[in-house]
């Protein structure tokens, strides 16, 4: 009989690893819907962090810096959802009158060029007068039952929910408070071998998020600007709210242009009564999609970070394309920290015998 083969303990140290990584990840896939507000409470202490260093070396105490810039954070989302939800409260019930007369001039160009080719075209103005007064202002009191009674019965999700708005920022108030004890603890579990590296990995990562937040601060206020003036000189009326909302809300991809994309198209069609001015918002909205994807993201955030333009456009849609929308709002800040562990593992790389044998001889380019 052959004799067992016994393990080396390098070998029983990496086993031990991948068992408690296959453990971890099963316990994080199991309170996955428990651990979602903490994580979230985590990365808006960690983005706030900053904030409350600066009033801290200022002598504001630390449970007051904390508590200011909550209150901070709080007061930018209100303002948004007070930006938004006025515009769209007030121009929506406009739709019902202004669509109609639309929808008639483009028949008056629409049928005699569709019969000059032989086709016959023309849009059912009267069904869609009808299917508005429907949709906006004949069932509001139904919409409201029908919304009451999925409350009544999905009501422990409704108040999960709100159990989660509400703890979310009071977890980062408490993480806020006890940061550096925390971080303290958790450079504690690391093995004392490990923590150098550990150590200059996690502070250089931290290097590369805060520049992604600051690049990401500067694309927001330049691109708050550029709708906000660019709508104006256009001539719509709401371009400021519009634009400044479209600004801020550029930091979730995708979704925060389109639903600025969306308010300011209601807007223009209310205002202007004309495919003109509908269609000069959508050329404003289109070239500031331009410049934040091709030049202000690459270059205010990608750089900063260490990206390059088409890593930012790859890491965007890889991400999307693995996490979808969760994806698309962690890609940035995840391939940042990523870009800092390509750079330690290149690093390794060129080090190791894989990459230049210890016994080979130097060539002469290297003398």
């Amino acid at each position: 009989m052959t004799a067992p083969m016994l393990l080396t303990d390098s070998q029983r140290q990496v086993l031990l690893w991948l068992a408690l990584a296959v453990a971890g990840w099963w316990g994080v896939s199991l309170l996955a819907p428990v651990l979602l507000p903490f994580v979230v409470a985590a990365v808006l202490a960690y983005a706030l962090r900053p904030v409350v260093a600066w009033l801290a070396a200022r002598r504001v105490p630390q449970w007051l810096g904390a508590g200011l810039a909550i209150a901070l954070l709080m007061l930018v989302l209100l303002a948004v959802v007070l930006i938004i939800v006025p515009v769209v409260t007030q121009q929506w019930p406009l739709l019902r009158e202004q669509i109609p007369p639309l929808l008639e001039r483009l028949n008056a160009w629409l049928v005699p060029l569709a019969q000059r080719h032989g086709f016959d075209i023309a849009i059912d103005v009267e069904g869609v007068r009808a299917l508005l007064r429907r949709l906006i202002s004949g069932h509001e009191g139904q919409l409201l039952d029908h919304v009451l009674a999925s409350l009544r019965i999905g009501g422990s999700a409704m108040l999960a929910v709100l159990g989660n708005l509400v703890l979310m920022p009071v977890v980062a108030y408490y993480l806020l408070l006890d940061w550096d004890a925390a971080v303290t603890r958790c450079r504690a579990l690391v093995p004392p071998p490990w923590r150098p590296a550990v150590g200059r990995f996690l502070a250089e990562a931290d290097a590369v998020l805060g520049q992604y937040l600051r690049g990401q601060l500067l694309v927001m206020g330049a691109l708050a600007v550029f709708y906000a003036v660019a709508l104006a000189l256009v001539g719509l009326k709401l371009a400021v709210p519009i634009g400044v909302f479209t600004g801020l809300a550029v930091f979730v991809p995708y979704l925060g242009f389109g639903l600025g994309l969306v308010l300011a198209l209601l807007a223009a069609l209310l205002q202007f009564q004309s495919l003109l001015g509908v269609l000069l918002v959508a050329a404003v909205y289109g070239a500031g999609q331009v410049i934040e994807s091709f030049f202000l993201t690459p270059r205010l955030v990608g750089e900063r970070i260490g990206l390059h333009p088409i890593g930012v456009i790859f890491a965007l849609m890889a991400f999307g394309h693995l996490f979808g929308f969760v994806g698309v709002l962690i890609a940035l800040p995840a391939s940042a920290v990523l870009l800092v562990a390509v750079r330690r593992v290149q690093g390794l790389y060129v080090s190791s015998p894989l990459y230049r044998p210890r016994d080979a001889a130097r060539s002469p380019e290297e003398d």
